[in-house]
C-alpha cells in the first residue's frame, strides 16, 4: 500500500469527521487536497464561482444538519475571499472548518508572491487558526481544530502550504477518536433554585428566546404555561419558537411587531432564553432580568442581569418546571396577548388595501403569496436588508420549515450561496432563496454554480432596484438617499441566458401562477419580481427620538403590509382568553 501523503491525510480525517463536501474554488497551492478529494469516493469537491460562497455554503450546510461543513481557499486572495462567509458561519455558530492553503513553506515572510499569512487574518472569525508547517503537525492539528469547531460551535481554520501538503504523511502517527457532536449542559442546582424563587416572587414574568430555544418548543410552552408568561422572540428565534405557540406576543427589534416590546417592559421579571439579543435599547432598564445561555461569554453583555444561568435552555427547563410553582392569575398574559393582536389589526388595516391590484407590486404581499405557496417543509434563506423584513413579518414557521439568514453578521449577498449549501444536504427538499436585487447582483456568478449542480434553488428576487434598507436608514437620518439606486437588467432573462429557468413578474395577478410554476420546475430557477421602492412609509409625526438613530426609531416606523398569517395566529390565541 502506497504511503499517505498529507493532503491525503488530511482529507481521510475529513471523512472521519463526517464532513461529505468540500466547497472551493481550485488553484495551485490547493491542488495536492483537492486531487485527493478527486480520489476519495466519501467526499466530493464542490465548485463554485467565489470563495465567499463557499464559505456561507458550508455555514449553511452545517446550520441545517447541525455537523460540520468545510470549505477552502487557495493561497493569498484565494482564502482571504472566504473571510466573510466565514464570519457569518462563526457569529451564527455554525461548525466549520476552513482550510486555507498557503505558499511554499520556504518562502513564507519573505513577500512571496500572493503572500499573507491566513493564520493570523482569520483569527477574529475563529475558535482555533494555525498554520501546519510540517508533517509531523499531523494529524493532531487537524483533529484539534475539529474539537474546536465542533466543541464550541463556530469557525476552525488550517493554513497548509502546498508543498507541505504534498509531502508524506508521518507513519504511525496517532489518531484519537473526534469528537462530532455537543453534550448538553446542566446548571448547577443552586442556580436553578435561584431563578425558581425569583420566578416564585414575580408577578409578571415574560420570556424572551433566541435561538438557543431550538429543540425545546415543548419546554419553553410548557414553561410558559405554568407560570403564565408572554413569549416573545428575537428573529433568530423565529423558526424555534413562534409555531404553536399561545402565548406568542411577536417580535422585539429593529424589525419588531406586537406587543414584545411592552411585554419585555412592563413586566417583573424578564427571562431571556437562549439569545444573544444585540439591541440593548429594546431591553428594559428598571425590571429583574435572568438570562440562560449555553455560552458563557453571553451572560450579562447586552444587559444588567440579576441572576446568569450557564447552561443549555432545554435541560434547564426540564430542571426548572418541577421547581416552580404554578401561577394562576393570567391578566399580565391576556394584557400582553390583546395588545398584540391590537398592534398586528392596526398595521394590517392601514396597509393592506388593494395589495392585489397595486402596480409596481407590494413586497408584502409577494412574501405573503410566497408563504402560503411554498412548501411546508421548505428551506429559506433571506437575504439582508428589506428580505429581513418580510422573512420575519410573513414567513409563518411549523417547526418543519427552516429560516436562515445572516442575522448575526448582518452581510448582503448571503442568500444565493446559503442556499446552494442548504440544497447540498438534500435536493428533494425545497429551498428558496429570497434575495434582494442588491445582494443577488453581488454574488450573481454564483447562479451559474446553480446551473453547473442542477441544483434545484428557487430564487425569488424582491427587486426595488435599490437599497432599500439603506435609503430607510437615510431618511431616518434626516439624509436625502444617494447612492442607493441600482440599475438593473431584466434578471429572468439573465437567468434564462444562463441556462436556468427565469420568469419575470409585474402584475400581481401573475405572482401566485409564477411562483408555482418555477416551484413546479425541477432544475433551478428564478422569479424576477418588480417590487415596489416606496414600501416603506415614515409615521405621520417624527420624535426628536427619531432622527438620532436607526436604532432607536426604527420601532415607531410603519412597515407596509402588516404581518402575514401571525394576525390570524394571535386572534386564534385571543379566543382562549377566559372572559369574566
Amino acid at each position: 500500500m502506497a504511503k499517505q501523503n498529507v493532503a491525503e491525510q488530511f482529507v481521510d480525517i475529513l471523512v472521519r469527521a463526517g464532513v461529505q463536501r468540500l466547497y472551493g474554488v481550485v488553484g495551485d497551492s490547493l491542488n495536492p487536497v483537492v486531487d485527493a478529494i478527486r480520489r476519495t469516493k466519501e467526499i466530493d469537491w464542490v465548485q463554485v464561482r467565489h470563495e465567499e460562497t463557499a464559505a456561507f455554503a458550508a455555514g449553511a450546510e452545517a446550520q441545517i444538519t447541525g455537523r460540520l461543513a468545510a470549505c477552502a481557499g487557495s493561497c493569498g486572495p484565494g482564502n482571504l475571499h472566504l473571510i466573510n462567509g466565514l464570519y457569518d458561519a462563526h457569529r451564527s455558530m455554525a461548525p466549520v472548518l476552513a482550510l486555507a492553503s498557503q505558499i511554499p513553506s520556504s518562502e513564507i515572510g519573505l513577500g512571496f508572491f500572493q503572500e499573507t499569512h491566513p493564520d493570523r487574518l482569520f483569527q477574529e472569525c475563529s475558535h482555533y487558526s494555525e498554520l501546519i508547517s510540517s508533517p509531523k503537525q499531523m494529524p493532531r492539528l487537524l483533529q484539534t481544530a475539529i474539537q474546536h469547531a465542533v466543541g464550541r460551535s463556530g469557525v476552525s481554520v488550517v493554513s497548509l502550504p502546498g508543498d507541505v501538503a504534498s509531502e508524506a504523511a508521518p507513519e504511525k502517527a496517532a489518531e484519537t477518536a473526534l469528537v462530532t457532536s455537543r453534550p448538553t449542559v446542566r446548571p448547577g442546582d443552586e442556580e436553578i433554585d435561584k431563578l425558581a424563587k425569583m420566578i416564585d416572587k414575580a408577578g409578571k414574568v415574560t420570556l424572551f428566546c433566541g435561538s438557543g430555544t431550538a429543540g425545546a418548543h415543548a419546554e419553553v410552552m410548557e414553561f410558559a404555561e405554568k407560570i403564565k408568561s408572554p413569549v416573545g422572540h428575537a428573529l433568530r428565534g423565529k423558526e424555534f419558537i413562534q409555531y404553536d405557540n399561545p402565548f406568542d406576543v411577536g417580535m422585539s427589534g429593529l424589525l419588531g411587531y406586537g406587543a414584545a416590546y411592552e411585554a419585555t417592559h412592563e413586566c417583573d421579571l424578564l427571562i431571556l432564553l437562549g439569545t444573544d439579543f444585540p439591541y440593548n435599547a429594546f431591553l428594559p432598564d428598571d425590571v429583574q432580568i435572568a438570562q440562560v445561555d449555553v455560552r458563557p461569554e453571553n451572560l450579562g453583555r447586552r444587559s444588567k442581569l440579576d441572576l446568569a444561568v450557564w447552561g443549555d435552555v432545554r435541560e434547564t427547563l426540564r430542571c426548572l418546571i418541577p421547581r416552580v410553582s404554578p401561577k394562576t392569575n393570567r391578566k399580565f398574559l391576556d394584557k400582553m396577548l390583546k395588545k398584540h393582536a391590537d398592534a398586528l389589526e392596526g398595521v394590517v388595516k392601514a396597509y393592506t388595501r388593494k395589495v392585489d391590484k397595486h402596480i409596481p407590486i407590494h413586497p408584502e404581499y409577494v412574501a405573503s403569496v410566497l408563504d402560503e405557496v411554498a412548501a411546508d417543509d421548505a428551506v429559506f434563506t433571506v437575504d439582508t436588508g428589506m428580505c429581513n423584513v418580510w422573512a420575519a413579518r410573513y414567513l409563518t414557521p411549523n417547526g418543519r420549515r427552516r429560516i436562515i439568514g445572516s442575522f448575526s453578521h448582518g452581510s448582503m449577498a448571503n442568500a444565493l450561496p446559503q442556499a446552494i449549501g442548504a440544497q447540498f444536504v438534500d435536493r428533494r427538499r425545497q429551498v428558496v432563496s429570497m434575495s434582494g436585487d442588491g445582494g443577488f447582483s453581488m454574488l450573481m456568478g454564483d447562479f451559474l454554480s446553480l446551473v453547473q449542480h442542477d441544483l434545484p434553488v428557487k430564487v425569488v428576487l424582491f427587486n426595488n432596484s435599490s437599497l432599500g434598507m439603506v435609503e430607510l436608514e437615510m431618511m431616518v437620518a434626516g439624509l436625502p438617499n444617494y447612492g442607493t439606486a441600482n440599475h438593473n437588467p431584466d434578471f429572468a432573462a439573465v437567468a434564462r441566458a444562463a441556462g436556468a429557468y427565469g420568469v419575470r413578474v409585474e402584475k400581481p395577478k401573475q405572482l401566485a401562477g409564477a411562483l408555482k410554476d418555477a416551484f413546479a420546475h425541477r432544475g433551478p430557477a428564478l422569479v424576477d419580481i418588480v417590487t415596489d421602492p416606496n414600501a416603506l412609509s415614515m409615521p405621520p409625526k417624527i420624535s426628536s427620538d427619531m432622527v438620532t438613530g436607526f436604532a432607536l426609531s426604527a420601532s415607531k416606523i410603519v412597515l407596509d403590509g402588516g404581518v402575514g398569517r401571525m394576525l390570524q395566529m394571535a386572534r386564534s390565541n385571543l379566543r382562549n382568553v377566559p372572559r369574566p
